[in-house]
């Protein structure tokens, strides 16, 4: 009896242990977090503070995935029970992504957790009972839930000592403009079929404003520089009094000298430049060699070493929250944002930020000089123009604005009529839109090409990730054919039914925690192994480069690819500088200088997401692009650190594409897409790509070629 008691007993401590682990722990914060995403996303598009949740819940369902497989406090069936706990979380995960397909990049194990999310994380950690680390307690506070939290605000004490010494600063409305009045076109909803305009753009249709145009101008680049002919008449145009700029050339032509010289021309300081926070230095660099005549003072953290009475200021997204409060008071006359694409998610906080301190500087100065930079303005879709266009004060949230809607009163036109599109197009161009390729306007710059260079995998790995492709094309044919026999719809197909392979296709890029996909493997997963893979191979073939043509840049997505290109260049006696994004930008410069200078260094080994913007990387003439990209604008963005004003040498892409595997499928796809901004902003014929999902797409192609393959 006393056996079987303590029998019972233990079993009742093991169900009640059971019961415990249901309600205590990590699991259930994740389960009711989940749950609010996955309703939010029901609700429509998922904004910033539910994007944040999703990836905090998926990071640390990750995390306790891996802590729950080896811990030996508990037993077989309790883990197994968390686990399959932890599987639902996924699941709804995938859902939700399938819902916003955007929400795929944050389950990337590299993804950037925000201040907000590492904040977040922490509070479901303190919740859970988890003994938090020290570094997580020292983590930034949370990012404002609102455009502007006072709370969050600092003043740096030299701006203080500047508005003591400008006690009597007011605003200037000698430049503000009468507020237009829409007449015939009262109750249009206009701001669609102005985006629509670019949509529709014919071929050789022109992207670029009316600008001086001239052998001699009046403004000149400071002694021992030359500003080329492009880049004199933007600088032009502001000393003539145009004061709104969407600078939009091509990467590579000189942008953050236009915007210097312009500020300069116009008179427009004290000057506010917001940029990522990469490119602080170079743009203080810049600003020292362009206008050196002009005081320049960098923001970081609090700004208690900021000069408040500088000419330039310059901020990055990151730490803009903090400075809102003084920013908007400053007195500016005039405010650049560079890599302007940053701010397309009207709903997101650097995109508030920045939106408000710009209409603040307009209500103040009157006519300031507002300057967006990009050479990449359309990612994704038409859409990204918007808050671009709100930043630069010819829309609002609605409507078109001042002159804007003035030039669109004047052509007597509504959006029924066909002429109205190339109309508003033009009326829009025409406030400042600067759009130039290097084709047209930098014959001395030399040609640059792509060129895809094939490697075998080969060995175990190559084995397992050909193995896993068949695995899941396998399992695409499986469920095509379970979708055919099930069909109740009576429609038959003769051959392949293109729609429900593109039904099979989402369906398996929704269910990653499938029986058939127990490991996890997707595209996505595939992708980064593919990437691994090709690592040793792409960094052999860079030291090639290095050895028999000088220097080389080479890319790469992941930490653990660019850890083996520097290994390997080590083995090889090649020295080599690396550019990452977990570097302090004092690290970060002194390893961009030590490739621009000094001959020994052969190879820069950069990040593509962290180093495709505001590097001048010239001195190489030979990329090697080691693992692919998901846009063909990042693509495009690490090649032009390369091609650029300055290089003196025709520029070679080399993009390593694992042959016989959907690394090939993917490149292809990358290559589709590139036709949105051609259209759009260069007057290409080329048809407008949609923002699909390029992993949907890989599927259907993986699906496609099994069917073909078997016959069907």
């Amino acid at each position: 009896m006393a056996r079987g008691g303590q029998r019972q007993n233990g079993a009742t401590r093991a169900r009640r242990r059971g019961r415990e682990l249901d309600n205590e722990g990590i699991i259930p914060i994740l389960a009711r977090a989940v749950r609010e995403v996955e309703g939010a996303a029901q609700r429509g598009k998922v904004k910033p503070t539910s994007r944040t949740k999703f990836q905090v819940v998926a990071q640390l369902a990750r995390e306790e995935r891996g802590r729950v497989k080896v811990d030996t406090e508990i037993n077989e069936a309790q883990r197994a029970e968390q686990l399959k706990r932890l599987d639902g979380i996924g699941t709804i995960l995938a859902k939700t992504t399938a819902r916003d397909t955007s929400l795929l990049a944050l389950l990337a194990e590299d993804a950037v957790l925000s201040d907000a999310g590492r904040d977040l994380k922490r509070e479901m950690l303190v919740a859970a009972g988890v003994e938090v680390p020290e570094e997580e307690e020292s983590a930034p506070e949370p990012v404002a839930t609102v455009a502007f939290d006072p709370e969050r605000q600092v003043t740096p004490r030299s701006v203080v000592s500047r508005q003591l010494a400008n006690p009597f600063l007011v605003p200037d409305f000698s430049g503000v403009v009468r507020p237009s009045h829409a007449r015939r076109l009262s109750g249009w909803e206009l701001i669609e079929p102005l985006l629509e305009s670019f949509e529709r753009a014919a071929g050789g249709a022109t992207s670029c404003m009316a600008l001086p145009d001239g052998e001699e101008f009046s403004f000149r680049a400071p002694a021992g520089l030359e500003l080329m002919h492009h880049q004199a008449q933007v600088v032009e145009s502001a000393a003539s009094g145009h004061r709104t700029f969407l600078l939009a050339d091509e990467p590579g032509l000189g942008k953050t000298a236009q915007a210097l010289l312009a500020a300069q021309a116009a008179d427009a300081y004290p000057l506010l430049v917001v940029v990522p926070s990469v490119v602080k230095t170079n743009w203080a660099r810049e600003a020292s060699l362009w206008t050196p005549h002009r005081t320049a003072t960098v923001v970081n953290g609090n700004g208690h070493d900021v000069d408040g009475f500088a000419d330039i200021v310059i901020v990055n997204y990151e730490i803009l929250d903090r400075h809102v409060g003084w920013m908007s008071t400053h007195g500016f006359r005039g405010m650049v944002v560079d890599e302007a694409h940053f701010i397309k998610n009207k709903s997101s906080q650097r995109s508030q930020h920045v939106l408000k301190i710009a209409d603040r500087i307009r209500a103040r100065a009157g006519r300031p000089l507002m300057t967006a930079l990009t050479g990449t303005p359309l990612i994704n879709d038409i859409d990204d123009f918007r808050a671009i266009w709100q930043f630069l004060g010819w829309i609002d949230e609605k409507k078109p604005l001042g002159q804007l809607m003035d030039r669109l009163e004047d052509t007597g036109l509504t959006p029924i009529d066909p002429g109205f599109y190339p109309a508003a197009r033009s009326a829009v161009i025409d406030l400042g839109i600067v759009r130039r390729r290097k084709v047209d306007v930098a014959s001395d710059i030399p040609a640059r090409r792509i060129a895809d260079l094939p490697v075998e995998l080969e060995g175990e790995v190559g084995r397992s990730i050909r193995a896993a492709e068949r695995e899941l094309a396998r399992r695409l044919v499986e469920r095509y054919d379970m979708a055919l026999a099930t069909r109740r719809s009576g429609v038959v197909v003769d051959g392949i039914d293109g729609d429900l392979v593109r039904r099979v296709a989402t369906w398996e890029r929704e269910d990653t925690t499938s029986s058939g996909s127990k490991d996890g493997e997707n595209v996505f997963t595939m992708m980064r192994r593919i990437g691994q893979a090709k690592a040793g191979l792409a960094a052999d073939y860079a030291a090639q480069l290095a050895r028999n043509v000088g220097k080389v840049v080479f890319f790469a997505k992941h930490v653990d690819v660019m850890d083996t290109a520097e290994e390997l260049f080590a083995k090889r006696g090649i020295r080599s500088a690396s550019v990452r994004g977990d570097q302090s930008p004092k690290v970060r410069q002194q390893n961009i200088d030590a490739f621009v200078n000094d001959p020994d260094v052969a190879v820069a080994v950069c990040s593509l997401t962290a180093a495709g913007v505001g590097l001048n990387l010239q001195v190489a003439s030979n990329v090697v692009l080691a693992e692919l990209s998901w846009t063909d604008a990042e693509q495009t963005q690490a090649i032009d650190r390369v091609h650029r004003i300055g290089q003196d040498q025709p520029v070679t892409a080399w993009r390593v594409i694992a042959a016989q595997t959907v690394d090939t499928k993917v490149a292809e796809l990358i290559d589709s897409k590139a036709g949105l901004a051609a259209r759009a902003l260069d007057g290409s014929d080329e048809e407008v790509g949609s923002s699909a999902d390029i992993q949907t797409e890989a599927l259907v192609a993986l699906l496609t070629e099994a069917l073909v393959t078997r016959g069907d």
